[in-house]
């Protein structure tokens, strides 16, 4: 594409090489050249008048030529950055997607992960709500277990508290109510902890106990004549009561 100035330049040429030729037939015709009627001819003035075009024409393609070569430099240089910059456009458009795509399976990898969690937070949640239960019944079960067990040291205590009184030696005789009191006792802890005292007790404490229960009073006969067979009887039940409080 030629620029603007370049073609007027061109189309006044054309007219000067036109108009030229008449003036010179229009002077061959004449004996002799005036000068100065020449340049007051029509055709002279036209044809300065179209060589000043020319001139102007020259002067402005000059200047639309280093216009266009500037605007032709810029377009280049222009179209070369645009097409490097789109280049690295799609380039980077392209990274993203594929980052955006890496992103997207490691976030449902993730979402996938933290459902596992949960679901493995609350089963443990459940079973540490179980086994808090199992150690709160556990500990109520111990604490209950533990009052009973120093409910029946403390009336074991008072039972060898009784009894060690007679045991000592005194010939005082033992009121019925505490003979009575003592059998109670021992046949209602042999009873309660039967499993706990399963292997203490041999076989032959087991029958004394049996028979102490039975029959209180002929442990502890009233006469000091029957001192001698009164202390071993009532040491034996002695035995079996301290023996008992101990196991506790």
């Amino acid at each position: 594409m030629q620029p603007k100035g370049t073609r007027g330049l061109v189309v006044v040429s054309l007219l000067l090489l036109l108009v030229s030729p008449a003036a010179g037939l229009s002077a061959g015709f004449s004996l002799s050249f005036d000068e100065a009627a020449a340049k007051n001819r029509p055709v002279s003035k036209v044809i300065t008048l179209l060589k000043d075009m020319l001139k102007q024409l020259e002067k402005e393609a000059e200047d639309d030529e280093e216009i266009y070569d500037k605007m032709a430099c810029w377009c280049e240089t222009n179209d070369k950055e645009k097409t490097k910059s789109i280049a690295e456009a799609e380039a980077h458009i392209e990274d993203l997607t594929t980052e955006i795509a890496e992103l997207t399976a490691q976030s449902s990898q993730l979402n996938t992960e933290i459902k596992n969690e949960e679901k493995e937070v609350a089963k443990n949640q459940d079973a540490l709500d179980k086994a808090t239960a199992l150690r709160e019944k556990q500990l109520a079960e111990f604490n209950a277990e533990e009052k009973d067990l120093l409910e029946s040291i403390s009336a074991l205590k008072a039972a060898i508290t009784v009894l060690s009184k007679h045991h000592s030696g005194s010939l005082l005789q033992m009121p019925r109510s505490h003979m009575l009191g003592v059998a109670a006792t021992l046949q209602h802890e042999m009873s309660k902890h039967a499993s706990l005292l399963q292997g203490v007790l041999t076989r032959s404490e087991r029958r004394a106990a049996a028979s102490f229960v039975q029959a209180p009073a002929d442990y502890f006969d009233a006469a000091p004549t029957f001192k001698q067979s009164y202390a071993p009887q009532s040491g034996e039940i002695f035995g079996i009561l301290r023996q008992m409080k101990e196991t506790f």
